[in-house]
């Protein structure tokens, strides 16, 4: 059976610029079973790395491509950017118990040299994900307000850039609370971010995102920018099309990874 958006939670996510509450994409064993297959992708980190640096290994790791590619986190994105979608984008964030790493607020959008902005990001939980935590907060609606200045930003926070004070109201942020296998997804736009984790447990997971088959990257920006179709058919192929992994784990060059956000703003 399909796990398909609503058409209240379509509306939702449009009005709101994000949606949460939906059924679990995998069950407790899988979890599990998630979490083990991370373990041995972990291994492959050099000394001093953080879960971070695992970025756009989909496009090394069959298990994590695959992860990426499930039908049920599919079926939901199709809810939103409709039949023709590809992926391109992977990367994991993982807050240790008493951590005090944060992620500056900010916009996805604004440090992607995509256009035009019609992407949708999926969160989906390895771990629990509550307020204690450090779950991701998202600025409802702000997704309307266009792009927004982002400044320079140093300290505890995982990104280098910021948006500028007095651009919103965080007093309006909302938690994206989530259970082991649960997804979350958000608009591109949507203001986000999230705070340290003030527990003693993980907050494990991983962000996947997905384009809709109109979305053109600049090459001069991204070079290394990989679509990978996983709904539909590809009728404008603007992008380079990247080669399914068949390595079960391993490690993606760094010369290979998407542009930084330094580098791409």
């Amino acid at each position: 059976m399909r796990n398909i958006l609503t058409e209240e939670q379509k509306s939702s996510y449009h009005e709101n610029g994000y949606v949460i509450g939906l059924a679990p994409v995998f069950s407790e064993p899988e979890v599990e079973q998630l979490n083990a297959n991370l373990k041995q992708l972990a291994q492959l980190l050099e000394p001093g790395e953080k879960m971070s640096a695992i970025r756009e290994w989909h496009m090394s790791s069959k298990w994590l491509y695959d992860v990426c590619t499930n039908p049920k986190i599919l079926d939901y994105v199709e809810g939103i950017l409709g039949p023709n979608f590809y992926m391109w984008g992977s990367q994991f964030f993982a807050k240790a118990p008493g951590s005090k790493d944060t992620v500056a607020w900010h916009q996805d959008a604004y440090y992607w040299p995509l256009h035009p902005h019609n992407s949708v990001t999926v969160w989906l939980a390895f771990t629990d994900v509550d307020e204690e935590n450090g779950a991701m907060q998202v600025i409802p609606k702000s997704h309307k307000d266009g792009l927004i200045k982002h400044r320079s930003v140093s300290g505890d926070s995982v990104l280098t850039l910021e948006l500028e004070e007095g651009t919103f109201y965080e007093t309006d942020a909302k938690s994206l609370v989530l259970k082991a296998g649960q997804i979350s997804l958000h608009d591109d736009a949507i203001v986000h971010g999230s705070p340290a984790n003030h527990s003693t447990r993980w907050r494990n997971g991983v962000t996947i995102r997905y384009s809709g088959t109109n979305v053109r990257c600049d090459l001069s920006k991204a070079p290394q920018f990989k679509a990978y179709l996983v709904r539909g058919s590809d009728e404008f192929n603007y992008n380079p099309q990247g080669a399914i992994p068949t390595e079960k784990f391993a490690r993606l060059p760094s010369d290979q990874h998407i542009a930084s956000t330094d580098e791409v703003k």
